[in-house]
């Protein structure tokens, strides 16, 4: 007889999976595109890979899929705002997401937040489409630091994604 799941330890425990908080810079065509990230890690040291986790029905996940390129921007502990912000469309205006100001990244031109820690800009090389999430696999092709910090982390916001 199967054993049915405990939704509220499973929700309990994956909660408590440690995340960062990041900028995914997208594009597709002239397209720019950002969103919050917390589903990241580092998968490979040679070469090194990154996977980040990108809801299906998305447009950043549509341009991601067709670009094939993304960067992720590393947020500092107490940028919780700018976090905040991508959550929900942006308009972009010049070099601007409202009042947040990017660049675009030198090899995935995709756009890179000025006032964060750093980005590493990546190639995907593969993708694995199940559930409501696809997971990108992609290849550091780049790798920007702007200053030394603490990261800011999803426990630290009191917001909880996961479970």
């Amino acid at each position: 007889m199967p054993t049915l799941l405990d939704e509220q330890a499973k929700k309990t425990l994956l909660r408590k999976i440690p995340h960062g908080l990041y900028i995914c810079g997208v594009k597709s065509g002239d397209d720019l595109n950002g969103f919050t990230a917390s589903w990241v890690m580092q998968a490979s040291f040679e070469p090194p890979l990154v996977v980040t986790c990108v809801k299906n029905d998305s447009k950043s996940h549509e341009m991601l899929k067709s670009s094939g390129v993304f960067a992720l921007s590393f947020l500092e502990a107490g940028q919780k705002e700018i976090a905040q912000n991508f959550f929900k469309p942006l308009r972009r205006v010049g070099n601007k997401f409202e009042d947040i100001e990017f660049y675009m990244g030198e090899q995935t031109n995709c756009p890179v937040i000025r006032d964060s820690l750093g980005c590493v800009e990546c190639s995907v090389v593969g993708a694995v489409e199940h559930g409501d999430h696809t997971v990108f696999v992609g290849e550091v092709i780049g790798a920007t630091l702007h200053r030394e910090g603490e990261p800011l982390l999803l426990e630290d916001t009191g917001w909880q994604y996961g479970g």
